[in-house]
């Protein structure tokens, strides 16, 4: 009897370990996604002395994106996503100097970020996940400056750190639902004409996105 209840849970154990292998397969280890992403500045600055300018006064305007992401998963858990833009443009303003409030200009900034995820509950309808990786951000056609003082710079580039949570609600066979909140370290020295460096800004921005995935 014992060995017959050993064979029978043998069996099992093997069935379900087949059934889970031919779900991955039939689901497929790419999943694409469209987002809507909307981004939300920390806007944390030292100030600048010099113009009177306090600390947190310059502020990088929020707006909506769209995003694309591709994610492989190399088990039923454990994905890896590339998220992808095209360059994005800012405005930026000082909102208290010795000058009063002023609109700086602009710049442009494009952020691909790479993270490793964990899915839980991978098998079920709903699917929840957190992430952390890396993110690169280019920074580009600056139009920056005090007006009547001098110039503003940023940096070309910026390395940080990137973390994630969300979730996946099946909504059909290989349809998904996606609901995504990042935080990513965006973060540049900015200096003057002269190449001194006048203050530190910390865009790092909070980025709430919801789309579709296509997993195949």
């Amino acid at each position: 009897m014992q060995n017959l209840l050993k064979i029978a849970v043998l069996g099992m154990t093997i069935s379900a370990a087949f059934a889970a292998q031919a779900q991955q397969a039939e689901e497929g280890n790419w999943l694409v996604r469209g987002r809507a992403v909307l981004i939300d500045p920390a806007n944390k600055s030292s100030a600048i002395p010099s113009l009177a300018v306090p600390k947190d006064a310059i502020h990088v305007s929020e707006k909506w994106i769209p995003e694309v992401d591709v994610s492989y998963f190399f088990t039923k858990n454990l994905a890896a996503e590339l998220i992808l833009t095209y360059p994005q443009k800012h405005k930026v303003k000082v909102t208290d100097s010795a000058i009063g409030a002023f609109k700086a200009g602009t710049f442009y900034h494009l952020p691909p970020t790479l993270n490793l995820q964990w899915h839980f509950n991978p098998d079920g309808d709903f699917r929840p996940y957190v992430g952390a990786g890396v993110n690169y951000t280019l920074i580009s056609k600056e139009d920056l400056s005090v007006p009547g003082v001098t110039g503003l710079h940023l940096e070309n580039d910026s390395w940080g750190g990137s973390i994630q949570a969300g979730f996946d609600y099946r909504i059909s066979k290989s349809v998904f639902l996606n609901l995504d909140v990042k935080k990513v370290q965006i973060r540049s020295d900015l200096t003057n004409d002269a190449g001194v460096r006048v203050s530190r800004v910390k865009i790092d921005p909070l980025l709430v996105g919801i789309g579709i995935g296509y997993r195949f």
